[in-house]
């Protein structure tokens, strides 16, 4: 399917958990005939039981309910747990659940990465918001700072066509070549508009990444991207210096008290190539930070699940909303000028390593290592990474010893 802009939509933005699920709790026990909930990571703690609850509800008064999770993302939620689901009528399925070897999981670089939520024909949700404590604000410094989008209108249906289209045995023909997508313009460039957009592993490989370029290059006044893990290639690297040197406003909002090291250490790779151009990076330091959300000028953004680095540029299922909307940017750029002024340190030249010849070849050999390892690794196994189904238990009292046969209809 190829998605085209939709107007009339009416799109809330929504900051972390504490935002993100009393609105998607609400939706579902209001929901009349469908769910369809897909996430990279659930956790079987407070916010984890809640959904749980909510789901249960809407599953013993009729509702079909379809759940899709990561394999490497949710592996711990132990059998009674799903087991109530299923027995309730859920459809529960792990995207590549891959077995452990050793004790370590080999499932790590081909992740079903998306966060969304279809409730009917009605409502959706798209963002980068997990189900766990820690995208709580009352989870403690290690809380998560992170964004996703309520939204009702015409683009509702172009993403439930999405869904249904990846549900086992509902995918479109493949073909044996690999057609990729140009950006679809906004032809008519206007207000409440959305675009609903995904990167997969077959025609929309960089999909993504193209909006980002298009907006980069289309650029006029401001840009502000807002990123946890900033490790992207040369062409957005480029188009951002590129844009900075038009005169063009371009701040980059990155983690300065991340959750992984690798990820200061990678992103501190590319500050002086940045600076140098002219885009002012800011690290943010209350948090970690979590979100995938940029604007451009008075008119455009994006929220989603997908991050600007080689996992989810290069092996990921991610996905993002474009927004046309004024009102939904200046509330966006609101939010994020609040984190610069009150939470961020911006980089400047003192905090870029020294360029010497030592510090640039090592630059360049651990950047392309770094940029490409995963895409290396992820021709590797020789594998495509598929569903598998959890089939409910025959009484509900007994555990679930089986799940059924992955099956092909897992779309990469």
């Amino acid at each position: 399917m190829k998605c085209s802009w939709q107007e009339g939509n009416h799109i809330t933005l929504l900051e972390n958990g504490d935002e993100y699920y009393p609105a998607v709790f609400d939706a579902i026990d209001h929901a009349q005939q469908k769910v369809i909930l897909e996430t990279f990571i659930w956790f079987d703690d407070e916010v984890g039981k809640q959904l749980h609850s909510v789901l249960l509800r809407a599953a013993q008064r009729g509702i079909t309910i379809e759940v899709l999770l990561d394999g490497y993302g949710s592996p711990d939620l132990s059998d009674e747990f799903v087991n109530a689901l299923t027995s309730a009528g859920v459809v529960f399925r792990y995207y590549d659940p891959g077995p452990r070897l050793f004790g370590m999981r080999t499932n790590l670089f081909r992740r079903m990465h998306r966060k969304i939520v279809v409730v009917d024909e009605k409502v959706a949700f798209v963002g980068g918001i997990n189900y766990s404590a820690e995208h709580m604000s009352d989870y403690g410094p290690e809380a998560k700072q992170d964004y996703a989008i309520r939204i009702e209108g015409p683009v509702v249906q172009d993403i439930l066509l999405f869904e249904l289209e990846n549900l086992p045995g509902k995918e479109a023909a493949r073909r044996w070549w690999k057609r990729r997508h140009r950006p679809e313009e906004n032809r008519k460039p206007g207000e409440a508009q959305a675009l609903f957009v995904w990167r997969d592993n077959g025609e929309h490989r960089d999909d993504i990444e193209r909006h980002y370029l298009k907006m980069l290059a289309n650029a006029k006044r401001e840009v502000i991207i807002a990123n946890a893990y900033f490790f992207p290639g040369y062409r957005i690297l480029h188009a951002m210096r590129n844009a900075a040197r038009r005169g063009v406003r371009v701040k980059l909002i990155v983690q300065g008290e991340p959750d992984m090291p690798i990820v200061k250490v990678g992103a501190r790779l590319l500050y002086n190539y940045l600076v140098k151009g002219g885009v002012q990076i800011y690290e943010y330091r209350r948090r970690p930070l979590h979100g995938k959300v940029a604007l451009m000028d008075d008119h455009w953004a994006t929220v989603g699940s997908s991050n600007l680095d080689p996992l989810s540029l290069s092996l990921n299922l991610e996905a993002n909303l474009i927004i046309h909307d004024r009102q939904f940017n200046q509330t966006l750029r609101d939010n994020l000028q609040g984190l610069i002024v009150n939470d961020c340190v911006r980089v400047d030249e003192s905090m870029v390593p020294k360029r010497t010849w030592w510090n640039l070849g090592i630059g360049v050999v651990v950047f392309h290592f770094l940029r490409h390892f995963p895409a290396m690794v992820g021709w590797l196994p020789a594998h495509t990474p598929k569903l598998a189904q959890v089939e409910p238990p025959v009484q509900p009292e007994m555990e679930t010893q089986d799940r059924v046969e992955a099956q092909d209809g897992g779309k990469t």
